[in-house]
């Protein structure tokens, strides 16, 4: 039976996760220098051991992926026998081509990173861009979210839903969600500024007049094309509008904006601390690392 590793960003993920699997959680110690530098120490024996570390890389995301490759490197030089390394919202993954000259493309070198610390498998939730999973040179699962989302709506009793993506990347994130909800899903089309980054939004014909509009995305983070989308779906009659996401970063004032927008409600995954983190993630995890183990 592998043991379950609570990393400093996951712990109640960890701990919920290792109870799905009846395994053995390993709690880690954990602090910060006064010059910034992380120091970590596993409370367990880990030699001859199959260990599952759970740490998902939410902001301040550089911190969460030093503890990681710490933690990873540890284990391996401490004698475990294999490392499966689990990273529900997994950062860096946006960047993930070269969009403007001269630039890193940032998932590559983390992907590298992940492995030469010694992970033997790695397993994400809802990444950003599925493709990157064909990086690893390990085994590598991009799980979802999608249906636990579903079902947890469906309990919400929606009228006549229409599930949307707010561009159409997020396309089949809508279409997983709107199969549980045995609903109609559609797309905007959104386009973002290269240097600035700033999104911008364009409408498509959408029949919402009087019906429930449930937005999904993967990573809610400054919450601008959310609340951009929401504006549009008013001015188109909808009655009441969720957001659904895997990943809640939800920065700054974003929660604020996005009800402030007319939403009547904010739904995300625990693979983000929040207080929107309502669906829990630790049984799609246990059914991956199923395959994994």
């Amino acid at each position: 039976m592998p043991l379950v590793v609570t990393g400093p960003t996951s712990t109640s993920l960890a701990r919920s996760l290792a109870s799905e699997l009846k395994a053995e959680v390993v709690p880690v110690e954990s602090k910060t220098f006064p010059d910034g530098e992380s120091y970590l120490r596993f409370e367990r024996d880990l030699r001859g051991e199959e260990v599952i570390i759970v740490q998902s890389s939410f902001p301040a995301q550089n911190r969460s992926l030093i503890e990681l490759f710490l933690m990873l490197d540890s284990a391996k030089d401490l004698g475990a026998e294999r490392a499966v390394a689990v990273v529900p919202y997994f950062a860096y993954a946006r960047q993930d081509k070269r969009f403007r000259s001269g630039e890193g493309i940032s998932v590559n070198t983390i992907v590298k990173l992940i492995e030469a610390s010694g992970a033997d498998a790695f397993l994400t939730v809802d990444v950003h861009t599925p493709e990157i999973m064909k990086l690893f040179h390990i085994p590598a699962i991009n799980s979802t979210a999608m249906p636990s989302i579903g079902k947890y709506l469906a309990a919400l009793n929606l009228k006549k839903p229409h599930v949307i993506a707010p561009d159409e990347g997020a396309t089949y994130l809508a279409e997983s969600v709107a199969r549980v909800l045995k609903a109609d899903h559609s797309f905007f089309r959104k386009h973002r500024d290269k240097a600035s980054g700033v999104p911008k939004t364009e409408l498509r014909e959408i029949d919402v007049e009087d019906r429930d509009a449930v937005i999904v995305d993967d990573i809610i983070s400054t919450g601008g094309t959310v609340v951009n989308v929401v504006k549009m779906l008013k001015d188109e009659g909808v009655n009441d509008i969720y957001v659904a996401c895997t990943h809640p970063l939800l920065l700054g004032e974003a929660k604020l904006r996005i009800l402030s927008a007319g939403v009547k409600k904010i739904l995300g995954t625990d693979s983000v601390a929040s207080d929107v983190s309502e669906v829990p993630i630790a049984p799609v995890l246990a059914e991956s690392l199923r395959k994994l183990l």
